[in-house]
């Protein structure tokens, strides 16, 4: 007989969330700022303007859009950016999400450079594991990328993490050609001395640079080919289902996996389980698709919780099927700092 648990009860009498296509909306990426201490190419200009402080939504404000959220049954969390790290509070923020009723995973994607002191308190607050971004392990590449960052501060980062128990440790990279398409194998074969997965990540159009990003374009398939030139045959993993949004694959031998994902080549959009709220309050119900729900609004004109958890639940309904990259769809009114991914 199988064993159940409280743990498993608990988890059938939450409430669930669907959309018009069946698909169970249960994952909130929560975009924490849309500031950040590096300008990657690929992210937003050099020169970018961010939105007045008093445009963001505060503690607070945020606490009582993820009750709402719980209260709709979603039970996974994943702090973005910007840069989620340079958020005042983000340790206190991290653990009012692991206070909420039916909390199942807090995840973080950063750009590392500030977990070699944040790595150890997140762990404490509740943070179960963080993605961290990493586009060259070359120098001079990486600074080029990032035009302000240092390669070994976010390798200081993934170790910290480590080390602190943020595992698994997964690292994204976004392939840019003429930038890093010759680091594909060089950071493939990470996952030969380590137990990391290494996702892939084509590029996606987004407003102000989507002609750049368009012209740059590098596909999983064309990665995938050069890791087995370099590095020897990839195995799929999963039967070949994706793991979360990621393609799975290892190199013979390799305690870690490599991970490929493929919004433009390959959409996964059939089993997409998620929204976004963004810094600034809005509920974005597709990465790649202008929609938005504003929630900052009615919050700041005296909506409580469960008055959000209805406009959310009303919003979910006009989910998006999927994006329309492939007929010259463009997500037009943010850049990609500004959603968190």
């Amino acid at each position: 007989m199988e064993n159940v648990t409280s743990d498993t009860v608990a988890a059938a009498e939450r409430p669930k969330t669907f959309d018009a296509f069946g698909r169970h909306i249960n994952y909130l990426r929560v975009s924490l700022t849309d500031k950040c201490n590096l300008r990657c190419v690929y992210c937003m200009p050099e020169q970018v303007v961010f939105r007045p402080s008093d445009e963001l939504l505060t503690d607070d404000e945020l606490t009582t859009i993820l009750e709402a959220a719980s209260a709709l049954g979603f039970d996974k969390f994943r702090l973005t950016g910007g840069e989620p790290t340079i958020r005042p509070g983000i340790v206190d923020i991290v653990a009012r999400i692991r206070a909420l009723p039916g909390t199942r995973e807090i995840a973080m994607t950063t750009n590392g450079i500030r977990l070699r002191r944040l790595a150890e308190p997140l762990r404490r607050a509740g943070l179960d594991r963080v993605n961290v971004s990493i586009d060259s392990l070359d120098p001079a590449r990486f600074r080029r990328m990032t035009r302000w960052g240092n390669v070994t501060d976010v390798l200081d980062g993934v170790y910290a993490a480590e080390a602190a128990g943020l595992t698994p440790i997964k690292l994204n990279a976004v392939v840019i050609r003429g930038f890093n398409e010759d680091d594909i194998a060089p950071l493939a074969a990470l996952t030969l001395q380590h137990a990391w997965q290494f996702r892939f990540i084509e590029v996606m159009p987004f407003a102000d640079v989507a002609e750049f990003q368009q012209a740059t374009i590098v596909t999983s398939a064309e990665m995938i080919e050069r890791i087995e030139r370099e590095l020897g045959p990839l195995t799929p993993e999963n039967d070949g289902h994706l793991d979360g949004e990621a393609r799975i694959y290892r190199l013979a031998g390799a305690p870690g996996a490599v991970g490929f994902i493929s919004p433009v080549s390959a959409p996964f959009c059939a089993s997409c389980n998620r929204v976004r709220l963004t810094a600034d309050g809005t509920l974005r119900l597709c990465l790649l698709k202008d929609g938005e729900i504003d929630l900052k609004t009615p919050l700041r004109r005296g909506a409580q919780a469960d008055d959000l958890a209805e406009l959310m639940r009303s919003a979910i309904l006009h989910k998006p099927w999927g994006h329309e990259l492939g007929a010259g769809v463009i997500p037009l009114n943010r850049i990609m700092s500004e959603i968190g991914g």
